[in-house]
């Protein structure tokens, strides 16, 4: 969970090469989460990293989910 990555095509885009993590409260397993190859559970934190062109989507996909973002942040590259 910690390092959960979903990241397009798009990280040759200044954009897309920059990753926030956002931490995730209160995810449940329902119908779209059982597409997932791992349990979710309704107590503690979930990681999920994302690149900047992503983050409205995966809002949505928390919050369908069940879940409440608490924190973004964003990741600093490791050149």
């Amino acid at each position: 969970m910690f390092g959960q990555t979903t990241v397009g095509g798009a990280a040759n885009s200044p954009s897309g090469s920059r990753m926030f993590r956002y931490e995730v409260v209160g995810l449940r397993q329902n119908q779209e989460t059982d597409r997932n190859n791992y349990d979710i559970r309704r107590s503690g934190s979930v990681f999920i990293t994302v690149p900047y062109n992503r983050m409205n989507e995966e809002m949505q996909r928390i919050l369908r989910m069940g879940g409440k973002i608490v924190n973004i942040e964003p990741l600093s590259s490791e050149d």
